[in-house]
């Protein structure tokens, strides 16, 4: 390992300037102080600002409405009036020449449309005094037309009289027509001057925005300035030398100068500087522990591959070299029972009877001892697997202990793929259906349900599985002692076994990636239930086939079938570690 050459500086007394600094200033100040004093002024500025603008688009604002929202559709609305006037004028006049009463009809219709742009006019002109006026002038001559010639004359013609003249209805109302065009004229003048009024407002408005941001601008310049001077010159001189330091010059000092707080950032750093020439030598001498370490850590590496290849020769022995005296001993107990049993009194031969039993026992538990050890380190192919096949062999397995106990077992008709060791999954499914037959409740007919759950009984990434029976149940405080090595639960003249069979189910699930429990809400028998890991990176929970048959509708239960010599051992879980 290399390292980079260390300049170790004498040790002297911080930096200090030259010539004396006026720490009572603006210097004196941290550049927040600065920024915050900057800061105030800006707010001064902007409510001022602020305030003069809103006033300004106040007024323009005004401005704008009286014409959007008051001149303009009053002079609609004067528009509507004349013509309602004039609508009826000529219904009038064209009843007088032709006698039709169905001339009329603009007559009466203008009558309503005047009534209308009257309310109307009178609302969009308050304030407007003089239009207001002119209004009341319109609404006065219709008013005397009406009354003194056009009711009249209507009045006549319907009572078969000659009526008067048409040049006299005329002549009554141009005065009319005076009114209306005084009342244009007076609106068109009220117009002009809402768009001068409103031109010169937004024209100061326009004027004092660009003092504001001229204002702004001016302000913006001198903060970049300060920003300059006061912490960005400082703030690179305090780079340069971090900049040299970390170039491997040790010994180059850090600068002190700006603001307070810029300052004591310089002192921490040039403090850092110091601190680092006194870790570099202590990163030394770890370096030198950590190759220490490293070849520590190979030896240790190289015993347990020696001792790893001495477990592989332990197997080897126990598989065949311990288990010759044990078949031995068996079977001398037996041939001395056969050949000098008549000679024997009845405890002779039941402690010939002990030593057989106790040499197949221990046949046995070498055995499962030799099957647990074997999960995850000689048994861990990798493929992926049907469950179902691996149910199905299981099932061949224990046909005779199902066949024998009339046992049912009710399987859903597909199971789904996973990845991991079909042998594993043989024997998991085998140990926990057999001890699901063997640990059933007196004078009850063993019933075995396997079910693959989904919904809210699943969890995400896996495929749970459940297996329940109706035999005599777990304590729920010992929902995980059976898990454990060698724990029963029963005697051995209960029930026979090495108790071995549930901690090989969960170090077969949990090498495969899954988990396995009990449920400890299930009243009767018990429920069994685990996960493994949906086969494939990211492959979301496929849905579980229907089941060939649930609780409230079972099927048909799987046939037994003679089991062959090579099907009738029973697997180490068959030995009973669940009560």
């Amino acid at each position: 390992m290399e390292h980079l050459p260390v300049t170790r500086p004498e040790q002297a007394d911080p930096p200090t300037d030259p010539t004396p600094r006026d720490r009572t200033g603006l210097r004196g100040l941290s550049v927040q102080a600065w920024f915050m004093t900057a800061l105030a002024l800006l707010a001064v500025m902007v409510l001022t600002t602020a305030g003069v603008g809103a006033a300004l688009l106040s007024n323009t604002t005004a401005a704008g409405d009286r014409i959007v929202d008051g001149i303009a559709p009053a002079q609609r609305d004067a528009l509507r009036l004349e013509a309602a006037l004039l609508d009826q004028e000529t219904g009038v006049r064209g009843y007088l020449l032709a006698r039709d009463p169905a001339l009329l009809e603009p007559y009466e219709r203008g009558r309503a449309n005047e009534s209308g742009a009257s309310e109307r006019l009178a609302t969009l002109l308050e304030g407007e005094d003089a239009a207001q006026a002119d209004l009341r002038a319109v609404e006065a001559a219709a008013r005397a037309w009406r009354d003194e010639f056009a009711t009249p004359a209507v009045t006549s013609v319907q009572g078969g009289g000659a009526g008067p003249s048409v040049q006299e209805g005329k002549d009554r109302f141009d005065e009319v027509r005076r009114r209306i065009e005084a009342q244009q004229t007076r609106l068109d003048q009220t117009q002009a001057d809402a768009r001068e009024t409103f031109g010169e407002a937004r024209s100061e408005r326009d004027r004092i925005f660009l003092a504001i941001v001229a204002a702004f601008l001016l302000t913006a310049l001198c903060l970049a300035v300060l920003l300059h001077v006061g912490v960005v010159r400082p703030l690179g001189a305090v780079r340069e030398a971090s900049r040299r330091v970390a170039d491997g010059q040790f010994g180059q000092a850090i600068p002190e100068r700006g603001p307070a707080d810029l300052r004591s950032l310089a002192q921490a750093v040039e403090a850092m500087r110091r601190r680092t020439v006194d870790e570099l030598e202590a990163s030394r001498l770890n370096a030198e522990e950590l190759r220490r370490t490293a070849a520590d850590l190979d030896a240790q590496a190289v015993e347990l591959r020696r001792s790893n290849a001495e477990l592989e020769q332990f197997a080897y022995v126990a598989s065949h070299d311990l288990q010759e005296p044990l078949r031995k001993v068996a079977s001398f107990c037996q041939l001395l029972e056969k050949r000098y049993g008549d000679r024997l009194d009845e405890r002779g031969a039941q402690y010939i009877g002990f030593a057989v039993d106790g040499a197949k026992r221990m046949q046995v538990l070498i055995n499962d001892l030799l099957t647990f050890s074997r999960v995850g380190r000689v048994q861990d192919a990798r493929e992926t697997v049907a469950l179902d096949g691996t149910l199905d062999r299981a099932l061949r397995n224990l046909a005779a202990a199902v066949e024998e106990s009339e046992a049912e077992v009710v399987r859903p008709e597909d199971l789904p793929e996973v990845e991991g060791d079909p042998t594993l999954f043989t024997m998991l499914w085998q140990n926990l259906v057999a001890n699901a037959v063997k640990f059933r409740a007196p004078g009850r007919t063993p019933r075995v349900e396997i079910e693959v759950l989904s919904g809210t009984g699943s969890e995400p990434g896996f495929h749970t599985f459940s297996v329940c029976d109706n035999g005599i149940g777990i304590a729920p405080e010992f929902a995980e002692k059976v898990f454990v090595i060698f724990q029963r639960l029963h005697g051995r003249e209960a029930y026979g076994g090495t108790g071995i069979g549930l901690s090989l189910c969960k170090k077969i699930v949990e090498h495969s990636g899954g988990r396995i429990w009990i449920d400890t809400d299930r009243a009767e028998g018990t429920r069994i239930l685990f996960t493994l890991p949906v086969h494939g990176t990211g492959e979301p929970a496929a849905e579980p086939a229907p089941a060939a048959a649930s609780p409230a509708t079972p099927s048909a239960p799987v046939p037994a079938r003679t089991p062959s010599s090579s099907q009738t051992a029973e697997p180490a879980a068959a030995e009973g570690s669940t009560p």
